[in-house]
């Protein structure tokens, strides 16, 4: 009989860094890109946390050609000296050991990033060999590691008159699923950084691309909100730029107002981005509102016929960047997604309330256009309601029959059911005919598809095809009716053309998706369909190839010359078969998942693509002409 007992023998106890070894996505997320990346942010928070001490102004990342990274800055340098609890130099004990770090002692570092202190040594942990260089005290010193575990003593070598650290490692492929960096990824946190810290020069020298990019912004984070709105049109000129300090907490805002539908606001607490906002978010939110509010009211410049003006009325078009920097921040979770000091809020609505009301005081012509717009926003948020309303009259009316020419699936079970959503009758048709009716749906769009970027709420729930849309996926629209939890469908599935009408469809939903229903993006449910564009055959056998090189293969293997190739144009032209068994097939199918990596970048490319700005978009097709595939002439 096998042995099953419970005992103390059955306890494992991880030593060192075995543990992060064991479970590294308890550390990093993840094993795959996201994790891999943060190896590099891990490392270049330590620096960051020099630089908001004061002690660094320079920071230097190489990815190499191998991909092995470097990191150098000229801070202070990892202590050297021995710890007299552990008996080791400090920096070994940095390096192997959990929870250990400068950053639990308040008066070492006041304002930190890494306060768990597990960022290097997890580093070290995961990658296949690491070594230290830090020059300090008049020498430089190194030690090396491999998988965690040191492998030399901490060696003294030249004579050294500057200091900093310089950390060069190798994520171990026993860990990583692929072990290739992205530039793009780097840049856009990298940026980011140098943003939030005012002068902080930061160079990304990415030798895969021999490309070497420099951030350096002397104007911080009023830069930042620059940049984030190059593409918009701003309705004053210069950006409300707030800096104070209050109780050991750096309070930091920059915001503008636009002439957009959206509201974007990026919210970071010790430069780590704040996701789900928190209690400086908060404090900054009340404080816009009625700032703005007691304004409108002592120049009586709105109407009684007018509706009251909401915080989501003024924060229509603006762009913000609330930034706080504290000595010991709560954040809610291991994640650092939210913010919790409670004290946090109320400084931040004082220090916003009278930076705003000062602004406005100073500057009435920018004031008047601020609360006008305000006020276009709440009348078009009373219609937009008004459309609601008709629209759940009519859903009502019509529950029965569902939106449109949908045809549902007969499953009720959200997370086994997935919608198809295609353009024209044509596809619609052959798909209706091919799906597995049990858990597949099909929506054909019918009209045109409104570009949202240019639309207020209102308009956009007039839209016959959006409104089919939004009745369909059963979520509402609109910060007030949105709710994730009653999608009917956790795969909802873009399949269009593969040709540049197509392509324009699929830009057109992702536009929806990305301003009005974004966390259907976030929590993973939105995809794309991969159709092919040839089948080839010879009678007997026949192949699907999605590329033009696996069109080339396909005629080679099913010989040359007896080989006949049938190009799909559009869905429509495949028959019911052909599409169940090459896009709608669970088994067989390709689906490409649709994620939000980046969601400054992703914001500044549906402003270039989409927005009311011709000169951006001129620009971003002369920049990719060479790269297109598919154009239509």
């Amino acid at each position: 009989m096998e042995n099953n007992e419970y005992t103390a023998s059955s306890i494992k106890v991880l030593k060192d860094l075995e543990g992060v070894r064991k479970r590294p996505a308890m550390y990093i997320g993840d094993t795959s890109k996201r994790g891999l990346h943060h190896l590099i942010f891990e490392v270049v928070d330590n620096s960051i946390d020099e630089a908001m001490s004061g002690y660094c102004d320079k920071i230097n990342v190489t990815v190499e050609e191998d991909n092995s990274v470097v990191v150098i800055d000229n801070g202070r340098g990892i202590p050297i000296d021995l710890h007299k609890e552990e008996n080791k130099p400090a920096v070994e004990v940095v390096m192997t050991t959990l929870h250990a770090g400068g950053k639990f002692d308040s008066n070492i570092y006041k304002v930190s990033g890494g306060l768990h202190g597990i960022g290097v040594s997890v580093v070290n942990a995961l990658s296949s060999w690491l070594k230290v260089e830090i020059a300090r005290d008049g020498y430089l010193w190194t030690q090396s590691y491999e998988r965690g575990k040191a492998v030399t003593e901490l060696k003294k070598g030249a004579v050294r008159k500057t200091t900093g650290t310089k950390v060069s490692f190798y994520p171990d492929p026993e860990i990583f699923d692929k072990i290739e960096f992205s530039r793009e990824y780097l840049d856009e946190r990298l940026r980011e950084l140098a943003f939030l810290n005012k002068g902080l020069k930061i160079e990304l020298d990415f030798k895969p691309e021999g490309k070497v990019e420099s951030f350096q912004y002397k104007g911080g984070i009023k830069e930042f909100i620059e940049y984030l709105d190059k593409n918009k049109n701003p309705i004053h000129r210069h950006p409300i730029y707030i800096n104070k300090a209050v109780n050991s907490c750096v309070i930091e805002v920059a915001l503008q107002f636009n002439d957009s539908y959206t509201e974007n606001i990026f919210s970071y607490a010790n430069n780590i981005r704040t996701i789900e906002g928190g209690t400086h978010l908060s404090g900054f939110k009340s404080a816009l509102t009625r700032s703005i509010n007691q304004y409108a009211k002592s120049q009586n410049v709105i109407s009684s016929k007018d509706p009251k003006i909401t915080g989501n009325d003024i924060r229509e078009g603006l762009t913000a960047v609330v930034s706080v920097k504290l000595p010991q921040p709560q954040f809610e979770g291991q994640t650092k997604t939210r913010l919790g000091d409670r004290e946090v809020e109320g400084l931040v609505a004082s220090v916003v309330g009278d930076g705003v009301s000062e602004y406005l005081d100073r500057d009435p012509q920018a004031a008047k256009k601020i609360i006008n717009q305000s006020i276009v926003a709440a009348r078009s948020r009373v219609a937009a309601q008004k459309a609601r309303d008709i629209t759940r009259r009519k859903s009502a009316l019509d529950s029965a029959n569902l939106p449109g020419k949908l045809a549902d699936c007969s499953s009720r079970d959200p997370k086994k059911s997935e919608i198809f959503i295609v353009e024209g009758d044509s596809a619609g048709g052959s798909a209706k005919q091919g799906r597995d009716r049990t858990i597949q749906a099909v929506l054909p769009l019918r009209g045109k598809l409104l570009n949202v970027e240019k639309t207020r709420l209102n308009k956009v729930l007039g839209n016959i095809t959006i409104s089919t849309l939004i009745s369909s996926l059963g979520v509402g629209i609109g910060k007030e009716d949105f709710d994730y939890s009653k999608l009917r469908y956790h795969k909802v599935i873009i399949m269009t053309d593969a040709d540049i009408d197509g392509a324009h469809i699929r830009t057109l939903l992702l536009t929806y998706f990305f301003r009005y229903a974004r966390e259907i993006i976030e929590k993973g449910n939105l995809f794309i369909a991969h159709p092919p564009l040839y089948q080839v055959s010879d009678g007997k056998k026949k192949r699907w190839a999605y590329t033009e090189r696996e069109k080339e293969k396909a005629i080679e293997e099913i010989g040359g010359d007896k080989a006949r190739v049938q190009r799909f144009k559009g869905l429509g032209e495949m028959n019911p078969s052909q599409l169940w068994e090459t896009t709608m097939n669970p088994d067989h199918r390709i689906l490409r998942r649709v994620s939000i990596e980046d969601a400054i970048e992703a914001d500044r490319m549906f402003d270039i693509l989409m927005g009311n700005a011709v000169e951006p978009r001129k620009d971003f097709i002369l920049a990719n002409a060479q790269f297109v595939e598919n154009l239509d002439i």
